[in-house]
């Protein structure tokens, strides 16, 4: 056990307070969820309209929506309460899934129907990726935020590992279809689990019309310096993640010529690298040593990314998901703690969620710009992000403030 003067600073701490054991238990079966969604659609999208394009611009239109609207949700989360509008987005992930998995099935869903329902679908996602990240400052004590946020990166990086192979196994063996399905009942189990959890309001709701405040929102992400800083570098990284999600899947199914399920394996080598790098990370105590946190890592996934311009085969693409994995722990436990220490509380729903989405722009940005240029080069698509880790983490050194 780990004390710093008179205060519990260990794990068992966290979980020992009220509500968060059944929160985390929610959040991690959405996240599986929700990290089997973007495989079983470019999974679905590579087999049936065999067009890395396709693929690209369905992730893109399963994101995009929902990052546009990021505002006016973070005004809702900080009027409304944040448990009840969680279980609305599951809820609306649950009908959308099961929608598709029912046209797919009937041969009844065309790429155009495809993406509008899951841009229909992104449109509440920003209510369950900031609702429960921004309960965290309110019911988790500030001497525990490392620890919480080491649990809150490990259960994205469990997901990573659980949902990727699970949806490529269910792709591979039962079809699309059938995988919309599952998870989409795996949302609504999320739901049920998260619904009586405890629902602490707001400390100073914010008044005035939903509109103004969520411009007010923008308006304080943009003047906070931290948080517009991390905006232009993680969105700049996450140019790469998109890249990874339509690259890797390319390259192992049509050049490689393997089937699914591996898709799914080469991510997950990536979640348990990150998973072991998280936990250790939740140890070091971040304060002012965020901006090295975030840039060093940045550039180090850059430099792992040109590997595979060396040489994409098997051993190559292990090599990389295993090395950027490990290299990225000590950059969301930096990430999610600095966007905590430099957020006022009453701004936690609203700031939030711009700031997240901005951070999460790269993820679709770089899957429609990897879709297009990997349908022509999978190369020029891997200089793609590879270069833009690189210049992000030149970004994070310039613009974030050191303290």
């Amino acid at each position: 056990m780990h004390k710093t003067g008179n205060k519990d600073r260990s794990y068992s701490a966290l979980f020992a307070l009220p509500s968060v054991g059944r929160m985390l238990v929610g959040m991690q079966i959405a996240r599986i969820s929700q990290s089997m969604v973007g495989i079983a659609i470019v999974l679905y999208s590579l087999a049936l309209y065999r067009s890395a394009t396709m693929a690209g611009m369905a992730t893109f239109f399963s994101f995009f929506p929902g990052i546009v609207v990021s505002p006016i949700a973070g005004a809702l989360l900080d009027r409304h309460g944040r448990t009840r509008l969680v279980i609305l987005d599951y809820v609306v992930a649950l009908a959308s899934l099961i929608l598709m998995g029912i046209l797919a099935e009937v041969n009844a869903l065309p790429a155009s129907l495809l993406m509008i329902i899951a841009a229909v679908s992104s449109l509440t996602s920003p209510l369950s990726g900031t609702g429960l990240r921004s309960l965290f400052p309110i019911i988790v004590p500030k001497h525990l935020w490392e620890r919480a946020n080491a649990i809150d990166s490990t259960g994205f990086l469990v997901a990573s590992i659980i949902g990727p192979p699970l949806a490529a196994f269910l792709v591979a063996f039962f079809g699309g279809p059938a995988a919309f399905i599952a998870i989409g009942l795996c949302f609504g189990l999320a739901a049920i689990v998260i619904s009586n959890s405890p629902d602490p309001p707001s400390l100073k709701p914010p008044h005035g019309s939903l509109l103004h405040n969520a411009w007010q929102g923008v308006i304080y992400t943009w003047n906070n310096r931290t948080l517009r800083a991390l905006g232009f570098s993680i969105s700049m990284l996450n140019l790469s993640s998109g890249t990874f999600n339509i690259v890797i899947p390319l390259i192992v199914l049509q050049r490689l010529h393997m089937r699914e399920p591996a898709v799914g394996v080469l991510f997950a080598i990536q979640g348990v690298t990150g998973m072991i790098s998280a936990i250790l990370s939740g140890r070091i105590n971040s304060h002012k040593r965020e901006r090295a946190m975030l840039a060093l890592p940045m550039v180090g996934i850059g430099l792992s990314i040109a590997i595979l311009l060396l040489s994409a085969n098997l051993i190559a693409i292990v090599v990389v998901m295993a090395v950027t994995g490990l290299i990225n722990g000590p950059l969301d436990i930096a990430l999610f703690t600095v966007r905590q220490r430099r957020t006022h509380p009453d701004w936690t729903g609203r700031a939030f969620a711009v700031s997240m989405s901005f951070n999460a722009l790269g993820v679709p940005l770089g899957s429609a710009i990897a879709g297009l240029l990997a349908s022509r080069s999978p190369e020029a698509a891997i200089v793609f992000g590879a270069v833009s880790c690189l210049v992000a983490g030149g970004i994070a050194i310039r613009m974030i403030p050191s303290g």
